[in-house]
């Protein structure tokens, strides 16, 4: 939004409803990525967050206050990391992959979800009200919330230490060098910091976020194809 800001490419309006929807993804879903982590966890059989008190969508348990500032500014954060125990899970390679991959699908579905109630909307106001303030107003909270959430997804599916996509593509590796990139995660996680910091992020994930956004609203829509 930072960014946006300074290249003046943001109406007041626009801005208030950016913040207001990227403060209700730092304090509902958030939660609820780190949430999936800890349940997927939890059912493949390991206790650790839910003995720590985190499957929980209270966001005091989950907000890391630089990751939800960056979201704030660049579009990109994070929250607390849920702790998971891979000594614990059956096939630690396979697991590890499922619970890093719940986190993103949590985020993908709030953008679906959130795509269906913006044409909830649309289908229920009625058409005079259509160029109301308020009705306006809905649709770039709605427009601001989902992409926020489908670039969270896109985000962390990016396979860098130490972001889910790192875990998931563990799954796929060989032992040896899964663990020489876990060896290096934190040269990995500087170049991630650099990436994100310059902008080259936004290129990186720029088609795959418009491709999951588009297929998005396809999907929200086809229950209101009689009505749109």
């Amino acid at each position: 939004m930072l960014y946006s800001l300074l290249r003046g490419e943001l109406t007041f309006a626009g801005a208030v409803m950016e913040i207001l929807a990227v403060t209700v993804v730092i304090m509902l879903i958030l939660p609820l990525h780190e949430l999936a982590h800890g349940f997927v966890a939890y059912k493949l059989g390991d206790n650790t967050a839910k003995n720590m008190g985190r499957l929980t969508l209270n966001p005091l348990y989950h907000i890391n206050y630089v990751g939800a500032l960056c979201l704030l500014l660049v579009g990109f954060g994070w929250a607390e990391p849920v702790p998971v125990n891979p000594r614990n899970l059956k096939n630690p390679k396979r697991d590890m992959a499922l619970v890093a991959l719940a986190g993103p699908m949590a985020n993908l579905l709030a953008a679906l979800v959130g795509y269906l109630l913006s044409n909830l909307l649309v289908v229920l106001v009625p058409l005079e009200q259509m160029d109301s303030q308020w009705f306006m107003m809905a649709l770039i909270f709605f427009e601001y919330f989902c992409s926020v959430n489908v670039g969270l997804a896109v985000f962390n599916l990016i396979p860098l230490p130490p972001l889910d996509g790192s875990k998931i593509l563990g799954a796929f590796l060989p032992e040896r060098t899964y663990v020489k990139m876990m060896m290096n995660e934190r040269t990995l996680s500087m170049i991630l910091i650099f990436c994100v910091a310059f902008g080259f992020i936004d290129k990186i994930v720029y088609y795959p976020r418009l491709w999951i956004d588009d297929l998005l609203m396809t999907i929200a829509s086809l229950p209101f194809l009689p009505f749109l």
